[in-house]
């Protein structure tokens, strides 16, 4: 397992035929919700005032990440960041949120 942080910042072009467009953001919606509803896309955030998110995604290797990312019908107009997360060891909770049990410092 690895988890990849990935903001996208999407820019549709103004002249794109609008039936063009909801086809394709509708399709990105389906795929986005196929794959959140399979664990692999574990965070979708929106960013205020913008069209562009913050997503975590739970993959078994950069491989498996670009192929999805290369699957977004909205790729061809996305700008990407991507940064490989690990577990940091003054974290309270791992990875799935759940709080860790251990003792009280000393």
């Amino acid at each position: 397992m690895a988890l990849y942080h990935v903001r996208m910042d999407v820019k549709i072009p103004d002249d794109l035929d609008p039936d063009r467009r909801t086809e394709i953001v509708t399709r990105e919606k389906e795929y986005s919700q196929f794959l959140q509803r399979h664990g692999t896309w574990r965070h979708l955030w929106r960013i205020v005032g913008q069209y562009s998110n913050i997503s975590v995604f739970d993959v078994e290797s950069a491989e498996e990440l670009h192929e999805i990312l290369w699957n977004l019908p909205l790729f061809p107009y996305m700008q990407l960041e991507i940064l490989p997360l690990t577990r940091h060891s003054s974290a309270v909770a791992d990875d799935t949120g759940r709080r860790i049990v251990e003792s009280a410092p000393h």
